[in-house]
């Protein structure tokens, strides 16, 4: 059976992430490594925080506190909201990690084997206020492509083109917003992207399968304009990894580290070398070395598009250009973004739903159903609260949490909180299991292929197909007159319980959970067999009544938070 290597976009250390991050990325990942586990599948999921780079050297500062300190107590507050949203990581890992930093000159230094590497004197740009040069993200501008005029130097995040602090208009330090730069010379190491063009071409044009959304940004960034550039490596900090060829020193790039778009995609598989030094598994080199088994491994990554060059174009060329046997990425799911009530997310100005205020409203599985069954796959997609209240409202409480409930009250007033015995199915029921074999094997069929939202829309057409039974059979009234035909229909119904539950445990874990615990099912597998499984529940089976698993949203709570997430305006 074919192993499954996942890995989701590792988001920056700087700051909790908002919804839009986490649906770009760890959550849809998330849902394919349940999914898959569900089936019997062996999975490796891995993920780890962004430390490096100037975004946190600058929230460091901001904290006030050593940059070192401030990457800890921030890993350890996305590690908990993490677990907060159920994301089943096999492993979170660091980026500063040892392994990662090892890793990142072994690279270097085979890169600089195979030729990819040259040193290049080029001028940077320096701040005599801040006495130092200034790397890409300290320096902010007017991007010449669009005219956004809080551009990066690294990348305008409004037109995603890759730019160098050079090309931005009036441009600014972001450590102290002075003006007086200067173009001073500077040494650094570039990786001769533009040798590789062609190879990385075949290489993508292979990948027929891609999303389209993949495959046209990998394809703009290699073809339009001037083509793929060769990229700086290094840059002047203090917080990173320091830049070494393999073990040995690297003359004349000392108290200089590697550039973060070099050290973090690494980090994927530096991550598994962490997951098995924290006695979590072994043998990491049978998912990321061809020749130690990663033959076998099919590797997923997922991330939103802003991301994809990096590991379409960059991180292929690093593994590529290395000369050794590394696993190359097979597919990459990649997202639109997720906008806020027709605006963006920021974090400066308080507007939207960040992770952890989520939770603190909320549980998860609401956020994750919402989440997924609006993935912004085909286009961007816009949360509003009417929407999400509308979603909660219908789809969780009153199709899946008013079936189980309506039918295990049902049977507990009638019968008792046991299966009930008596009955044979008739046509109705007969005719149920068959649609729900299809609906299944719908539903499957979608996950397998990625499509988050289509799977969401299966999912709920499975949980209608239940009401939608009670409704038009109706043992309530079924047991006025026959009390044992009403007996075969609660029987079936209450089988769906654990059906749900499995095929929805992907999307709403802790709820599938509680589905199942509330049915006294301990070992539930996957529906490879659906009219097997919903005989599970066999006559004299004891049930408990579980609490609400969903409750409503009201209007007044949708109007409070609209209120409170608004942020500060213009």
């Amino acid at each position: 059976m074919t192993r499954h290597l996942i890995t989701s976009a590792i988001p920056y250390i700087n700051g909790i992430k908002h919804l839009g991050n986490l649906v770009g990325s760890q959550l849809p990942a998330d849902l394919y490594a349940r999914y898959l586990r569900a089936r019997g599948h062996e999975v490796l999921f891995l993920c780890a925080t962004d430390e490096h780079g100037t975004p946190a050297e600058l929230a460091a500062a901001k904290a006030g506190k050593p940059v070192a300190e401030y990457c800890a107590e921030m890993h350890d507050v996305q590690t908990r909201i993490a677990d907060g949203f159920g994301l089943s990581f096999d492993h979170f890992g660091r980026s500063s990690s040892i392994q990662n930093q090892k890793l990142t000159q072994h690279f270097a230094g085979a890169l600089y084997d195979q030729g990819l590497i040259e040193e290049v004197e080029q001028r940077q740009i320096y701040s005599e206020t801040d006495g130092r040069f200034l790397p890409d993200r300290y320096v902010e501008g007017t991007c010449p492509n669009c005219g956004f005029e809080d551009a990066r130097g690294d990348q305008c995040d409004n037109c995603t083109k890759q730019l160098d602090p050079e090309d931005l208009i009036n441009p600014r330090s972001t450590v102290s917003g002075a003006t007086d730069l200067e173009m001073r010379a500077t040494k650094h190491l570039f990786l001769k992207q533009s040798q590789m063009k062609d190879q990385l071409d075949a290489w993508i044009n292979s990948k027929t399968d891609w999303p389209v959304l993949t495959t046209s940004i990998a394809k703009k960034w290699l073809h339009d304009g001037d083509g793929l550039q060769d990229r700086g490596i290094t840059r002047d900090l203090s917080w990173g990894v320091p830049v070494k060829r393999g073990n040995e020193d690297w003359p004349g790039m000392e108290g200089k580290v590697f550039y973060v778009w070099f050290d973090a995609p690494i980090e994927y598989i530096a991550c598994a070398q962490e997951w098995v030094d924290a006695g979590k598994g072994s043998d990491w080199e049978s998912w990321w070395r061809t020749d130690k088994g990663a033959d076998d491994v099919r590797y997923t990554q997922f991330m939103g598009k802003d991301n994809v060059p990096f590991h379409t174009l960059s991180f292929p060329a690093t593994i590529m250009g290395s000369g050794e046997p590394w696993k190359l990425v097979d597919y990459i799911k990649s997202f639109n973004y997720l906008t806020y009530d027709g605006g963006q997310f920021s974090t400066s100005r308080g507007r939207g739903v960040f992770m952890d205020q989520a939770l603190e409203i909320l549980p998860a599985d609401t956020w994750r159903w919402w989440l997924l069954s609006h993935a912004p796959e085909t286009s961007d997609a816009e949360f509003t609260w009417e929407n999400f209240q509308a979603s909660v409202n219908k789809d969780l409480a009153d199709v899946l949490g008013n079936f189980i409930s309506r039918i295990t009250k049902f049977c507990r007033s009638k019968f008792s909180e046991d299966v009930p015995a008596a009955g044979e199915y008739g046509p109705a029921e007969h005719a149920l299991i068959a649609d729900l074999t299809e609906r299944v094997a719908r539903y499957q069929t979608a996950m397998e292929a990625m499509e988050v939202r289509k799977s969401a829309a299966e999912l709920r057409a499975i949980w209608a197909a239940g009401n939608e039974y009670l409704q038009a059979e109706a043992p309530w009234t079924t047991f006025k007159t026959d009390p044992d035909k009403a007996a075969a229909q609660v029987r079936l119904a209450l089988n769906l319980i654990p059906l749900y539950a499995v095929l929805s445990a992907p999307f709403i874990p802790t709820t599938a959970a509680s589905m199942l615990e509330s049915m006294h099912v301990e070992d539930a597998q996957w529906p490879d067999d659906v009219p097997a499984a919903l005989g599970q529940l066999t006559p004299g089976h004891a049930f408990d009544v579980p609490e609400v698993l969903f409750t409503k949203i009201t209007d007044e709570q949708r109007d409070e938070w609209a209120e409170r997430f608004a942020g500060v305006r213009d």
